[in-house]
């Protein structure tokens, strides 16, 4: 399917782009990458790149021109913290580069184009299931993101309703981790900043709430392998994709399986009166599996590996 073909990760230079770009390589693709961060050197050898401000719709139209599918990776995530204080510079730019990204992708004529969701459009439940997301609303603790992502799944149906643009896919990640995750800013999630505090030296750290809050965490490599399957089976806007582990794990064991890959085990000092979001955010993935998805990688190789690469590479988080 790829082979030969123009494929655009927008977004590609993140978490899961890396990950998604190798993919599509070993596919045969020819793959262009727009971002606002520019690549070191070994990664742009690659690839085609364009450093471009994608809530800008002539900028997406430069990076969509020519393009036979195109992965919309883009996010402006954040702790539950920032986006609790900064709700507008995430709400902002999401509804931009959501809406004109997939409009100038159909002006472009884009064979096929994958937008990515959020778990964050969910309300609180035990389990998540695709097909409950508009019978609620998004949880007050992810309240603007949830709704901005929810924004570029309307106007998915939208296209389709008016254009009949069928081609569009939707999926829905769990809360991801791996090498190229931001380890340093205020808008780094719960692994990378665990792992940094771990790695840290420091005889005691301190975690937010009281390590109950459930998750469930997938590695990049595993979302990235579940993005080109749902892109092979183009289920439409219609049938959202879940992408996650289906398993939940408390941020306690999340530290455990951290403090496994190191010898001098800091006490973990719990702070009960931190933002912590919603007590359980696990998805059902049952509609993925009956594609073909399976995760690949453990919670434990995973945070072995997030860990081995931070270490070889702290210097450029």
């Amino acid at each position: 399917m790829y082979k030969n073909k123009k494929v655009l990760v927008a977004g590609g230079a993140g978490l899961i782009g890396r990950q998604l770009v190798d993919l599509l390589l070993l596919e045969g693709a020819q793959v262009f990458v727009s971002d606002i961060r520019i690549p070191e050197d070994e990664f742009l050898k690659k690839i085609s790149f364009k450093q471009l401000d994608l809530t800008d719709y002539e900028n997406c139209v430069s990076a969509c021109e020519e393009m036979d599918y195109v992965f919309n990776l883009l996010c402006a995530k954040g702790s539950p913290k920032v986006m609790k204080e900064k709700p507008a510079s995430h709400f902002d730019p999401m509804l931009l580069f959501n809406t004109n990204l997939m409009r100038a992708a159909k002006e472009c004529g884009v064979k096929k184009y994958l937008y990515t969701s959020t778990l964050g459009v969910y309300a609180p439940a035990p389990v998540f299931y695709e097909d409950d997301v508009w019978k609620t609303h998004p949880s007050e603790n992810d309240r603007f993101a949830g709704w901005a992502k929810r924004m570029g799944e309307l106007q998915a149906q939208a296209y389709q309703i008016e254009y009949g643009w069928d081609d569009i896919s939707i999926v829905r990640p769990a809360n991801t981790y791996g090498p190229y995750d931001d380890f340093d800013s205020d808008e780094a999630m719960v692994v990378p900043s665990l792992i940094k505090k771990v790695l840290s030296g420091d005889d005691e750290i301190i975690a937010w709430g009281d390590g109950l809050n459930v998750r469930d965490f997938i590695h990049s490599k595993d979302v990235a392998r579940g993005m080109l399957i749902v892109m092979n089976e183009a289920p439409g806007p219609y049938r959202p994709v879940n992408l996650g582990s289906g398993t939940g794990y408390s941020i306690k064991e999340l530290i455990e399986a951290i403090l496994e890959n190191v010898e001098m085990k800091p006490k973990i000092i719990w702070d009960t009166n931190r933002i912590t979001g919603d007590n359980i955010r696990v998805l059902d993935i049952r509609r993925a599996e009956s594609m073909g998805f399976k995760p690949e990688i453990s919670l434990k190789e995973g945070i072995k590996d997030t860990m081995m690469w931070y270490i070889n590479n702290v210097d450029r988080t």
